[in-house]
């Protein structure tokens, strides 16, 4: 069987239909730079997915990943949560950013939804069939999109924070979640899991967590051995499991 990896080099190489493009766009003062993918040859309106980047930013990473979801036939896009130009590049820049917006949730919301309403807004979007995915600082991220109150089908957390500021906002969440964790992961605390659970279940959510044997942080993430961070480790296995399980996620959201 191909790698997500062998995959991706394929989507990369050999699909002369998936057209890519910058998006330049605005949250208040605030200019922010997206990353459009879509198979050109498709020309029905499509299931949009929203991707929402790790603590760096928009990398080639999310950038492939948005390929990979236009082969599927999905119109994916990157959201910048940072602002244009703002592409941390060390541990300490990334940890500040991110921290930035998980202590304040009401800009987060605001930036992924300023995301959200671009992606509508591209004229091959099905606007009733619209998701978000994210990875780690992105997932958590997509879960506050959903606490927001935004009008999606799904959301799906790769190895996202799962603590929950606002236990109440769950009542927000009108779509379904997917929470694909890493069960080895030491950046999540057994405390986070269980509080999102009780949310989940609280709030009547149509929720689901995924843990991955021998998987730990960033398990999604093709780089992240060169973070020298313990704890944090691409596996292929986790990897494609959870790629399997968002797609089944897809098939029943957007059916």
């Amino acid at each position: 069987m191909k790698s997500i990896l062998a995959v991706m080099l394929t989507v990369s190489a050999g699909f002369a239909g998936i057209k890519t493009q910058p998006v330049e766009y605005k949250q208040g003062d605030t200019t922010l730079e997206g990353y459009l993918a879509y198979d050109d040859a498709l020309k029905d309106p499509r299931p949009g997915v929203l991707i929402v980047h790790q603590w760096k930013g928009i990398t080639d990473g999310e950038k492939k990943r948005a390929e990979m979801l236009a082969q599927l036939g999905y119109v994916a896009f990157c959201a910048d949560i940072y602002g244009k130009g703002v592409r941390p590049q060390t541990v300490e820049e990334a940890g500040a950013q991110s921290g930035k917006y998980k202590k304040d949730r009401e800009l987060l919301r605001a930036r992924v939804n300023t995301g959200l309403d671009t992606l509508r807004k591209q004229k091959n979007v099905d606007v009733k069939r619209v998701a978000a995915i994210g990875y780690c600082f992105g997932g958590t991220t997509v879960i506050e999109l959903a606490r927001s109150g935004a009008d999606i089908k799904g959301v799906v957390s790769f190895h996202g924070g799962l603590d929950s500021p606002k236990p109440e906002d769950g009542k927000n969440i009108k779509c379904k979640v997917l929470a694909c964790h890493g069960a080895d992961d030491p950046f999540v605390p057994a405390a986070d899991l269980a509080a999102f659970e009780q949310e989940m279940r609280d709030a009547k959510v149509d929720w689901r967590l995924i843990k991955y044997g021998g998987a730990v942080h960033s398990f999604t993430d093709w780089n992240a051995g060169k973070l020298n961070l313990p704890g944090a480790q691409y596996n292929e296995r986790a990897d494609k499991r959870s790629w399997e399980d968002m797609k089944a996620f897809f098939g029943e959201i957007f059916h």
